[in-house]
């Protein structure tokens, strides 16, 4: 979408129609990541099952390290949506410039500290043997594709703080397609290649992360250009932002790792319920996380502007739409009981499931609160808030988890129960900031 001055934005004249044509391509973009995990486990499955551990848990490790600077695309989408929103094209072109010299800088430190030390990291995820020895391989080689992966979220960050969020998916779908053919050709060899194995895997991620870097980079260089103008106390604000993400991100696994150890210690057939569970509300999450996207930037751009009262208007019809998509979803997965337990629960698990999947299916328009402030939050720069209230939050829910009776039949239950909770403390939160406004809210409309 091409940027136009505040009071001409598109917003104004079609809300609703503007936040879904940005949500759904980045729905999309957002559902490509996922898809590409599914194709290389389809593969590496062929190989067996200590190939497919060891993908596993390279997977995990890379993706835990590369979340840690998320802030990096969360923090650039913000600065450009809001500078464009204060028509300060330039301050657009030096922090998208600032941010792509970092997460270069950042994608080498992690070469540097990651490979190494891929062996010990394989043995603290749990690996050992064989297994061990092909996680190893794997994290070295994809450690070497970390600038591109960094690279490649500074510049979908630039991209959807011009809200553009087409060309991100086009990227992501690039990615994916060359991600499946060098998967045939490096995993299982191919004339005069030959077959690598899990090492093809590895391979192959990380030159299709690298042509989207490359990608990436160039549609940034086009629309917004390079500067080497930028000041590095611009590097000092992006670092606290990441300090407050990196925290706000840490309570989050915490809590959620916390869960999946609780409905693992009532027994092995809770621990494969709360799979099922998770993965489906996972999946759910991108949803939200769509919505939250598109309200980051539209927020960040009527609060560059000044225009407060229509920032305050997108997070009116953005929490609308994602409460209506949270009733939506709670209807699907309720409708849909049946087909999920033929596909992901085992039958001896059916019975603890059962329960504990009405209330996780019913929490979903309280989840979509949560996201969706969240969104907003980013939009006007309000890290410290979301972590202070992710930090209630979690330690409201890992009390709760500490109250769960493991001996209990109906323990998974109260699991989610606990974990609807969180999610509700988290959304309550969210809402408060923005209507009425609580403490120093950048949504407030008239002095407190």
């Amino acid at each position: 979408m091409k940027v136009k001055s505040a009071d001409q934005h598109p917003f104004h004249t079609r809300p609703n129609r503007t936040l879904i044509m940005l949500s759904i391509p980045a729905l999309f973009s957002l559902i490509a990541e996922p898809i590409t995990g599914l194709v290389d486990t389809a593969f590496v499955a062929r190989l067996g099952s200590s190939e497919l551990a060891a993908l596993g848990i390279g997977t995990i490790a890379l993706t835990s390290l590369f979340w840690v600077f998320s802030f990096l695309g969360i923090g650039t989408q913000t600065e450009v949506a809001q500078a464009l929103g204060q028509n300060k094209g330039q301050r657009a072109v030096t922090i998208t410039s600032l941010s792509l010299v970092l997460a270069a800088a950042f994608g080498l430190l992690l070469i540097v500290l990651i490979v190494p030390f891929a062996t010990q990291l394989a043995v603290l995820m749990g690996a050992d043997g064989a297994v061990a020895e092909s996680a190893t391989t794997y994290i070295r080689l994809r450690a070497f594709g970390s600038p591109a992966v960094l690279l490649t979220l500074v510049g979908f960050g630039a991209m959807r703080g011009r809200q553009d969020m087409r060309t991100p998916l086009y990227i992501a779908v690039g990615i994916n397609a060359v991600n499946i053919v060098l998967d045939m050709l490096l995993i299982f060899g191919y004339g005069p290649i030959p077959a690598l194995g899990v090492a093809g895997s590895a391979l192959a991620s990380t030159l299709a992360q690298y042509v989207g870097a490359v990608w990436s980079v160039i549609i940034v260089l086009r629309y917004l250009g390079f500067s080497r103008d930028f000041r590095w106390s611009d590097a000092t604000d992006l670092l606290k932002v990441g300090r407050d993400l990196f925290m706000r991100t840490g309570l989050l696994m915490a809590f959620l790792l916390f869960a999946t150890r609780v409905a693992t210690q009532i027994g092995p057939d809770s621990g494969a319920a709360h799979q099922a569970i998770r993965q489906v509300w996972l999946f759910s999450a991108l949803v939200m996380e769509a919505f939250a996207m598109t309200a980051q930037s539209l927020v960040g751009y009527f609060k560059g502007s000044q225009d407060v009262a229509g920032a305050r208007r997108v997070s009116w019809y953005a929490m609308w739409w994602s409460l209506a998509t949270g009733i939506s979803l709670t209807v699907g997965m309720l409708l849909l009981t049946p087909q999920v337990i033929a596909l992901l629960v085992p039958e001896t698990a059916v019975v603890v499931f059962s329960s504990a999947w009405v209330v996780a299916s019913l929490a979903q328009p309280v989840n979509a609160l949560a996201f969706i402030t969240d969104g907003v939050h980013w939009g006007t720069s309000d890290y410290r808030y979301l972590r202070n209230a992710m930090l209630v939050a979690t330690t409201t829910g890992i009390i709760g988890l500490l109250l769960v009776d493991t001996e209990n039949p109906d323990a998974l239950l109260y699991v989610w129960v606990v974990t609807a909770v969180w999610i509700g403390v988290r959304g309550v939160f969210g809402m408060i900031r923005i209507w009425p406004g609580v403490g120093h809210s950048p949504l407030k409309t008239s002095p407190a």
